[in-house]
């Protein structure tokens, strides 16, 4: 495998039904694979509106099985055709009432690698996620996909450090992080928290955030997408913060262990000094 990937995130706009938001991504993945990306990743719960701005219960009906969806189901077999990696933002029902805010990871072949479960669950005016989702249970697995060591980290989660780490930890050289976060609450988070966990863990984050107000709510997701490198330089242009956008980069592997033999973090952990941070 060459050190050298091409990776692609992709931001877009509610189009208002949930199959020509499929089509959409569709189309976006064919784009992405025809500019020679390998692995794409799409924002959170992709296929639909961000209807976490209002408690309603008619929004279960968006969660399918993972991966025996078929949704899970069409994009295998896109990804199989297009030689692509897939990371899927799905809203997941493992059985009815169990429900989950999940990524599916899609190899190059097609082949279904398995899911992360969003960790982190917040309850906030205009995200009242706990409504819709179960803390997920999934640990933090990373993937061995056709273009590397892949980790899943959604959303709110990025405002907690143990799971980036615990992504590190497991051998990950590229996190993406599916979004849905709104301009007036966290935009002074958005450049500052992922280029840091980058530097922090040393690896690649690829940030996703979706764009537009929808009829739901006020929410107006600013995009502005990117990818940042282990040293939190972001990789080419941050995306529009208004615009439906397919980004693709070049991240050069290479550099994780360059950063890794300057700095060594992980060998200077303490684990052991680290009891306090499991406290209730």
């Amino acid at each position: 495998m060459s050190p050298v990937i091409r990776a692609a995130v992709f931001q877009t706009a509610w189009t208002g039904d949930k199959e020509s938001m499929i089509q959409v991504h569709e189309r976006a993945a064919r784009d992405a694979a025809a500019q020679g990306a390998q692995v794409l990743c799409f924002q959170e719960l992709f296929y639909g509106p961000y209807f976490c701005q209002v408690q309603d219960p008619a929004f279960y009906a968006y969660a399918e099985r993972v991966p025996d969806g078929p949704i899970v189901k069409r994009f295998q077999a896109l990804a199989g055709e297009l030689g692509l990696v897939l990371v899927l933002p799905m809203y997941e029902e493992e059985q009815p009432g169990v429900l989950y805010n999940t990524a599916a990871v899609i190899d190059a072949d097609g082949s279904y690698l398995g899911k992360y479960r969003k960790t982190h669950i917040p309850q906030v005016k205009g995200f009242w996620e706990k409504f819709y989702f179960r803390p997920g249970n999934s640990g933090w697995p990373v993937f061995d996909t056709a273009v590397g060591r892949v980790g899943v980290y959604i959303c709110y989660d990025r405002h907690f450090p143990e799971g980036w780490r615990a992504l590190g930890l497991a051998g990950a050289e590229i996190v993406f992080n599916p979004s849905a976060t709104s301009r007036g609450l966290s935009g002074y988070l958005w450049q500052l928290e992922q280029p840091a966990a980058a530097v922090a863990n040393e690896y690649f984050v690829g940030a996703i955030n979706r764009v537009g107000a929808e009829e739901l709510g006020d929410n107006d997701f600013y995009g502005t997408s990117y990818f940042v490198d282990p040293e939190a330089r972001f990789v080419g242009e941050v995306a529009s913060d208004k615009e439906t956008e397919l980004v693709v980069r070049d991240l050069d592997l290479a550099k994780l262990r360059e950063v890794r033999d300057r700095w060594q973090f992980y060998r200077d952990r303490a684990p052991g000094a680290y009891t306090p941070l499991t406290a209730p």
